[in-house]
């Protein structure tokens, strides 16, 4: 009895659930009046790889279009007075050492013969300063070759960010000074930066969705986004604002690609594309509460307005009420 009544409402259910699938209640729908404006794929940051010395750009390691990591070598800069400066130094290492040698041999003998009470404390103290003098003497020459020896390292230009080479100002060969770019780097984390005239400036709110056709992105069907920051400052008449879109890319910068923003709202009937069919140039719609009774009405078909719960969405503008229930032809 129990598993006879259990059936009976399992197969109620898959018939309200299909029979929901053929159907769709008319309804008014608050909808965004959308305008199209034009885009441009940006970088949230571009970032500047700047050179820590000056010297003649020795090796180009990336080109335009290269993507690089964060620390990663995109040239080295040589100077030659650097290299001079460290044989100098080393040189005069070498001659510091041999003094600290001879002052640490002079000063154990000093101390012996002090113990054996044959020379005076006068003279011992004396060993003991050659020998203080020596060795700050050295430490100092080392400290300085340690300074050249982090210049010579800071001649590889790192990359500031993981991201995508825009530009290379420069060639192998070069003469640069500290502080001058040697290539523009774009982080990855690429927008759409909207450019909308100021009339429309109170309708953008961070959060509200943005529509783009897929084709703008080599894709089909329609791509949705977010608007994730609205500049305050308003340049020519026009505000500014970012949008996240997933599929952007991360190749091409500047790329104009046409997006549709809320312009303001309105009430219409929306439907699915599927429940309209055309002939002969008039659009209906069937009408009924089931296959049987339906009857088709011409209705004036609207602007497609996709959504994200309804990819296929379609405005009607007349032939419809309220409370209509329209079934799948």
């Amino acid at each position: 009895m129990r598993a006879g009544i259990f059936v009976a409402a399992a197969l109620t259910f898959f018939a309200q659930a299909a029979l929901a699938q053929q159907t769709f209640v008319v309804e008014p729908k608050t909808v965004a009046d959308e305008k199209a404006v034009f885009a441009t794929v940006e970088s949230t940051d571009v970032v500047p790889a700047r050179a820590r010395i000056g010297g003649t750009v020795v090796e180009l390691a990336v080109k335009e279009g290269d993507g690089v990591k964060q620390g990663q070598i995109v040239a080295t800069i040589g100077d030659e007075k650097l290299a001079l400066q460290m044989k100098s130094l080393d040189a005069q290492i070498a001659g510091l050492e041999a003094q600290l040698g001879q002052a640490k041999t002079d000063l154990d003998r000093g101390e012996d013969l002090f113990s054996r009470g044959t020379i005076a404390k006068t003279r011992l103290d004396e060993a003991r300063t050659a020998f203080n003098v020596a060795s700050n003497a050295l430490k100092s020459r080392t400290a300085e070759r340690s300074v050249i020896q982090q210049q010579v390292t800071e001649g590889g230009v790192l990359a500031p960010a993981s991201g995508r080479v825009l530009k290379v100002p420069v060639t192998a060969g070069t003469v640069i000074m500290a502080g001058e770019t040697v290539a523009t780097v774009a982080e990855q984390n690429f927008v759409l930066r909207l450019r909308v005239p100021e009339r429309h400036a109170k309708f953008l709110k961070v959060g509200d969705p943005v529509r783009i056709d897929g084709e703008e992105l080599g894709k089909s069907g329609a791509r949705f986004g977010t608007i994730r920051l609205v500049y305050p400052q308003i340049e020519d008449g026009r505000v500014t604002a970012d949008a996240i879109v997933a599929g952007l890319g991360d190749y091409f910068v500047g790329e104009r690609i046409r997006v549709w923003v809320s312009a303001g709202e309105r009430t219409s009937f929306i439907v699915p594309g599927s429940f309209i069919t055309t002939r002969f140039g008039i659009d209906y719609a069937r009408v009924g509460k089931d296959v049987k009774t339906a009857v088709d009405v011409p209705v004036q078909r609207g602007r497609d307005l996709p959504r994200p719960d309804m990819p296929d969405a379609l405005e009607i503008l007349s032939g419809l009420k309220a409370g209509d229930m329209l079934v799948l032809p």
